[in-house]
């Protein structure tokens, strides 16, 4: 009993002087990260806590936020405990302003290439016309044939993966559209596998569009 609470004792006292501690980030993985404790190598899983209290929150091959008495931290390869605090990153967002009829439009990207966007939430996906898509250069007809409906009927078109689209800095890549025949919609809807992929809100008429942790 007395050895157990020896141990106890020692488990509390290296806890209390982490802060002190020498560490030093010797290797990164997803979820796991390898520390060098005063000399003594430790390797820690996501979730898991060293001997000496130190929590691993989270790990890539870029950095680990660990957490020592309540407070987090991220590391990068070869950087001592002393680095800054661990802060949330910041996020790309982009403010769009209503525009006739309480539209929003906007300029932005299709595969890198600027366009003009109708932000349409009632739009399943991103959609064009087939002449936007010539211009744009994009090879629709190796997509998958469809029939779409539209204000004038049952039309046929494409469904494609487009390789990105981007609203100011708040891009998406692998992004699924549709390409109608024929020159309907006039505008590029900004549909939902783009908006259902970014943060969206509106603020006194103010759309704002927020890229996803």
């Amino acid at each position: 009993m007395g050895k157990k609470i020896a141990v106890l004792m020692t488990v509390l006292a290296c806890e209390l002087c982490v802060a002190n501690d020498e560490i030093v980030v010797k290797g990164l993985l997803k979820n796991m990260v390898v520390l060098e404790i005063n000399g003594v190598q430790r390797t820690i899983r996501a979730g898991g806590t060293s001997p000496e209290g130190i929590k691993l929150i989270s790990a890539s091959t870029k950095e680990a936020i660990v957490e020592i008495d309540g407070d987090r931290r991220r590391l990068e390869l070869s950087r001592r405990i002393g680095g800054v605090p661990y802060t949330e990153p910041e996020r790309e967002l982009v403010r769009i302003s209503r525009g006739v009829g309480g539209h929003y439009f906007t300029p932005g990207r299709i595969n890198g290439r600027q366009v003009s966007f109708l932000v349409d939430t009632g739009a399943t996906s991103v959609v064009m016309n087939s002449l936007v898509a010539d211009k744009l250069r994009i090879d629709y007809r190796a997509g998958t044939p469809i029939k779409v409906q539209t204000a004038s009927g049952i039309a046929s078109g494409y469904r494609v993966t487009l390789q990105s689209v981007a609203v100011g800095n708040v891009k998406v890549n692998n992004v699924e559209a549709v390409v109608n025949a024929g020159a309907y919609p006039t505008e590029i809807l900004l549909g939902n596998t783009y908006l259902g992929r970014v943060e969206m809100k509106v603020d006194r008429g103010v759309l704002i569009l927020q890229a996803k942790y």
